[in-house]
């Protein structure tokens, strides 16, 4: 069974940092590509950021030059690097991995609010 595990959420103050960290675990094959999705009140779920097992990423053009995202040197981590937060950054950020184990499916985290107030 895989598992997806986040953590780092929380408030924090308009412009302030904050790093978000997620764990996939379980009888995992192959990871390909992991990312961070997020749903404010009301809106559909959005793309934050996407990293490849090659290390290629892909941002929403809402957080590009404020969040970065990178994988651990096992590759089963991925973590978010938010910087510069807005309010309308405030969501709820869930994990996300396409990945192999019996077969190659989509994993998604149990999701971590962020809040961005003052």
């Amino acid at each position: 069974q895989v598992q997806l595990v986040e953590s780092g959420g929380g408030l924090v103050q308009p412009g302030g940092s904050l790093g978000l960290s997620c764990t996939a675990s379980g009888s995992i094959i192959s990871i390909y590509t992991m990312g961070w999705y997020r749903q404010a009140p009301g809106e559909q779920r959005e793309l934050v950021a996407t990293i490849t097992g090659g290390g290629s990423t892909n941002y929403a053009d809402s957080v590009k030059g404020r969040f970065t995202i990178s994988r651990g040197n096992g590759k089963n981590t991925v973590y978010l690097q938010m910087n510069s937060l807005k309010p309308e950054d405030t969501a709820v950020y869930y994990c996300h991995a396409d990945l192999f184990a019996i077969y190659r499916a989509a994993y998604w985290g149990q999701g971590t609010q962020v809040t961005v107030s003052s």
